[in-house]
């Protein structure tokens, strides 16, 4: 059972790692560094938003 568990693991491992690697080489350098930026804008987003504490 664990090496049908670190097996899948692997195989999900595999599938980001080629995912990410086919981004980087077929996208433009503007696609790429928008697609970075996501995480931040919606941290900096989600600051605006909050009304804090008083």
């Amino acid at each position: 059972m664990t090496w049908f568990i670190f097996a899948g693991d692997m195989l999900v491992m595999a599938f980001m790692a080629a995912l990410a690697v086919w981004v980087l080489w077929g996208g433009s350098s503007e696609a790429v560094d928008e697609a970075a930026r996501i995480p931040l804008q919606d941290e900096l987003d989600g600051m605006k938003d909050d009304p804090g504490d008083g």
